[in-house]
């Protein structure tokens, strides 16, 4: 059937992932080579027939390209031969939302998702970079590299492979505190991303509790062909006490008073820390308060702000806080 008769309905919008498809059809009408529906759609990866000219439609009725069929040469051509497509009718948020990809992907550089995103990500900036001047889209919105830790991708699919299935997974496991590498079986969650770092979210068999695993001190990982019922409270976020502190989740919610001072005042007051946090102004500092299950957590983040962080409740916070300062004492002595 020509596809110039076939009845087709007309696409008002153009999908997102559909962008790079279109630049090519630009591309190769623009060529000169008069190509048909077929030749455009083995060059767009043999997507339908229907699909090239619901595009062609766009081109012509949304892009306003004056796009024409040649019969003698049965194919596309412009009828203004100096048409071409801008980038720039991507919108500015549209911009800045890739620059924010293409950035946070590095984060993701130690994984095999990163060589997935990149080229996806890379389909679909090609028309943006075509035009030569891309210097502020590589350089000028960037987040900066932080220290990560690898995942093997053989670890990586086994646990994508459970999450998708609900498969229940097996592997060898050396903990903090462990002398050596313990077999697991573990019904997996979720996969959780803190500081340059992949968890694994699950239930332990061994523990007959949910645990969170290093993906980098796994190995020999299989896929079993056990079925688990995915719960129906299991998100991370259910079990957090609503703080922000990154991923922890301990047994108990605890209430936090932390007095703050000089360089850290505006670090802390500037970030939202848990939902039901409390800041008071004091004369020379301020006083947060908030509940969390991220005892551990918290303990960190009061170490990382040196001597500008006072704890005051609860107890055990003051106490494991002080001993680390005594140690750190010792250290200086030495």
């Amino acid at each position: 059937m020509d596809m110039r008769t076939e009845k087709k309905q007309s696409r008002k919008s153009m999908p997102r992932t559909g962008l790079p498809r279109i630049y090519k059809i630009e591309k190769e009408i623009a060529s000169g080579k008069y190509p048909n529906a077929n030749d455009l759609s083995r060059l767009c990866d043999n997507v339908s027939i229907s699909t090239i000219g619901r595009d062609i439609d766009f081109l012509r009725d949304q892009l306003y390209a004056p796009i024409e069929y040649d019969a003698l040469h049965r194919g596309y051509y412009f009828t203004e031969k100096t048409f071409r497509l801008p980038a720039s009718f991507t919108t500015a948020e549209d911009l800045l939302a890739l620059c924010m990809a293409r950035s946070i992907f590095s984060l993701y550089k130690d994984t095999p998702l990163y060589e997935a995103s990149r080229q996806l990500l890379e389909s679909i900036t090609t028309p943006i970079t075509a035009e030569g001047n891309n210097d502020w889209l590589e350089n000028r919105i960037t987040v900066p590299p932080i220290a990560s830790s690898k995942v093997k991708s053989e670890i990586w699919d086994i646990i994508i492979a459970g999450l998708k299935g609900n498969r229940i997974i097996t592997f060898d496991y050396k903990g903090t505190w462990d002398s050596e590498y313990k077999k697991r079986k573990v019904h997996p969650y979720q996969l959780l991303f803190d500081s340059g770092v992949w968890y694994l979210r699950g239930f332990a068999e061994e523990r007959k509790d949910t645990r969170i695993f290093l993906l980098s001190k796994m190995k020999n990982a299989q896929l079993t062909k056990d079925v688990f019922i995915l719960p129906k409270k299991y998100k991370y976020e259910d079990f957090s006490g609503d703080s922000y502190f990154g991923v922890f989740i301990g047994q108990e919610k605890q209430r936090f008073v932390i007095e703050v001072y000089e360089d850290s005042i505006s670090f802390v007051e500037e970030r939202q820390w848990a939902a039901d946090q409390k800041i008071t102004e004091k004369n020379d500092h301020i006083v947060i308060e908030f509940t969390s299950t991220q005892y551990d957590k918290v303990l960190r983040w009061v170490l990382s702000c040196g001597c500008n962080a006072v704890p005051k409740f609860p107890k055990k916070l003051v106490n494991h806080w002080k001993n680390h300062i005594n140690e750190m004492k010792k250290l200086v002595i030495k």
